[in-house]
């Protein structure tokens, strides 16, 4: 599954960097991250990543949960979601 986490940090982005570092090394198992940005607007950085379902997403949210807010989206690709209108 396709999953995209819209990210605010609640420490400064040196502090977030360093858990950032230590989430991205302990990964959930089956989690592979495809993209990472930083963004400026209402979010601070979007994470794009695949995981085998929605608890192990979770996990994901929970592990980085120390240095940021996440809201995590379930995202479908266009073709995929093409083939539900036919």
């Amino acid at each position: 599954m396709l999953f995209i986490a819209l990210i605010k940090f609640k420490k400064k982005a040196r502090d977030v960097v360093e858990i950032g570092k230590k989430v991205m090394q302990n990964l959930p198992e089956g989690v592979k991250i495809i993209s990472t940005y930083w963004t400026l607007g209402e979010y601070d950085a979007v994470w794009i990543y695949e995981a085998p379902n929605e608890k192990v997403a979770i996990k994901l949210g929970i592990e980085a949960g120390e240095a940021m807010q996440t809201q995590t989206l379930v995202a479908i690709p266009r073709d995929e979601a093409m083939k539900l209108l036919e």
